[in-house]
C-alpha cells in the first residue's frame, strides 16, 4: 500500500503579529531611566524602548550592532549612558533617539555604570575594577582596588564622596572624587549585594539572595537584617524624595513603609524584575524579563 500525505501550510501570522509589537514577550529588559519627560528602557540584542508618560506609547529601536545592555543611567546634564556586556558605553544626547558608542579598554567584566556629579562616566566590574572617563568617553582610566571581587554598584553623594559595594561584602569609599579609595570592613557573612541604595553617606540598604535586605545607619560600620515578605532574590532599588522600592525575581515589587517592607499588588508574573521608576503620583513603571513592562498602582 502506498501512503501519501501533505504538509500543512506554515502559519506565520502569530510570528508577524509579535514582531509588529513595540514590546515583545521575548524581550529581556534590564534597566530603565528617565531623561526630561522621556522614559528609556534597555535590554538584550540592542533593544532601546522610548516612551513618554502618561500614555507610554513605546517606540522600539534595535541598535545595529546588537549590544547586550545591562544598565542605563541619566547624567546631571540629562544625557544618557548605557553599559553593554561587550565592553562598550553607549551615549545619547537626545533622550534615546540616537546613540554613539565608546569602547572601554579593559579585560575585566563590567556590570554597572553611573554618572558623577560632574558628568563623568564610571563603570565597575570584576577584580574591583573602576573605569572612568572625564571627557565623554574619549579616554578611559582603569583603576583596580586589587581585591578578587566584583563591584556591583557605585553611588556618588557629591563631587568628592562616593561608595562602592560588591561581591563578598566588599565596600569602599572615596573622598576625592574617585582618585583614591579606602576599603572598609566588609558587609558581614560575605554578603553579595545584587543591588544597593544609599540615601546619604550614612544611611543605606543592600539586597541579595533569599529576599534579604540589610540596612545601615552608620555608613556600613554595622548592618541590620530587615524583614521582607519574600524569599526571592532582590536585584535593585529605586528611590525618590519620599519613597523607596525594591524589585526582584518572580515578579516581586516591594516598598519600604514605616521601617517594614511590604509587597505591592503587582501582576503575578513568573519573571525577574530589575528596574522601576515612579512616572506620576499614582503609578510605578516596572521592567524585567520576557517582555515584562507594566505599571503598578502606588
Amino acid at each position: 500500500m502506498l501512503l501519501t500525505g501533505c504538509e500543512a501550510p506554515l502559519n506565520l501570522e502569530g510570528i508577524e503579529q509579535e514582531k509588529s509589537k513595540s514590546v515583545r514577550r521575548t524581550d529581556q529588559l534590564q534597566a530603565l531611566a528617565k531623561s526630561k519627560d522621556v522614559i528609556i528602557v534597555v535590554g538584550s540584542d540592542g533593544l532601546v524602548l522610548t516612551g513618554s508618560a502618561p500614555e507610554l506609547n513605546w517606540q522600539r529601536q534595535e541598535l545595529e550592532s546588537k549590544p547586550n545592555f545591562v544598565a542605563v543611567e541619566t547624567c546631571p546634564d540629562d544625557s544618557l549612558i548605557a553599559l553593554s556586556m561587550e565592553h562598550q558605553l553607549w551615549i545619547s544626547d537626545d533622550q534615546g533617539a540616537s546613540w554613539r558608542s565608546s569602547d572601554i579598554p579593559t579585560s575585566e567584566s563590567l556590570i554597572s555604570v553611573t554618572c558623577g556629579p560632574d558628568n563623568s562616566y564610571w563603570a565597575t566590574g570584576s577584580f574591583t575594577t573602576l573605569m572612568s572617563s572625564h571627557d565623554k568617553g574619549a579616554n578611559w582610566t582603569e583603576l583596580s582596588l586589587n581585591e578578587d571581587a566584583t563591584i556591583s554598584s557605585i553611588q556618588f553623594f557629591d563631587q568628592d564622596n562616593a561608595v562602592a559595594v560588591g561581591e563578598f561584602g566588599f565596600m569602599a569609599r572615596t573622598e576625592d572624587g574617585g582618585q583614591n579609595w579606602a576599603i572598609q570592613e566588609p558587609i558581614p557573612n560575605e554578603f553579595f549585594p545584587l543591588g544597593s541604595h544609599f540615601s546619604n553617606a550614612s544611611i543605606g540598604w543592600v539586597a541579595g539572595l533569599g529576599g534579604t535586605i540589610l540596612s545601615t545607619t552608620d555608613g556600613g560600620l554595622t548592618w541590620q537584617k530587615q524583614a521582607t515578605p519574600t524569599e526571592s532574590p532582590i536585584y535593585n532599588f529605586y528611590a525618590n524624595e519620599t519613597r523607596l522600592f525594591a524589585f526582584g525575581d518572580h515578579g516581586t515589587v516591594l516598598e519600604k513603609q514605616d521601617d517594614k517592607w511590604h509587597k505591592l499588588d503587582a501582576p503575578k508574573v513568573p519573571v525577574y524584575l530589575r528596574a522601576g521608576k515612579q512616572i506620576d503620583e499614582k503609578r510605578l513603571l516596572v521592567s524585567g524579563g520576557w517582555g515584562a513592562l507594566f505599571t503598578v498602582d502606588i
